[in-house]
């Protein structure tokens, strides 16, 4: 992840994004810098219009469940996924309910040192 952060700092303080200067950004953040990393990234990116990439990235819409998936044009799996959001809430509290009381029983971690 770090050999992309260090292109994106080269794209936006308007650098030309080559082995050395990507390199040199990896160098100075203390990154131990693999050159095979290097070259692939370079050569990943010769083609690509990364301000373009970055605008279609944040502008494509996150689903509930943190997945980067597009929502569909009905919006039925919005509502589906803010619903099954909810019914893993609720479960998520029953399980601590029951945390409760086995603590309360004296099935926690006090039972191991009493």
């Amino acid at each position: 992840m770090e050999y992309v952060y260090a292109a994106l700092i080269l794209n936006e303080s308007g650098e030309e994004i080559n082995e050395d200067a990507l390199t040199d950004v990896l160098d100075a953040a203390g990154v131990d810098v693999e050159e095979s990393r290097v070259k692939a990234l370079v050569a990943a990116l010769e083609d690509v219009d990364i301000e373009e990439a970055v605008e279609q990235a944040a502008a494509a819409p996150v689903a509930a469940g943190g997945s980067s998936a597009p929502a569909s044009e009905g919006g039925d799996d919005e509502a589906e996924a803010d619903e099954s959001a909810e019914e893993e809430a609720d479960e998520a509290e029953e399980e601590d309910d029951d945390d409760d009381d086995d603590e309360a029983d004296g099935e926690g971690l006090g039972e191991l040192f009493g």
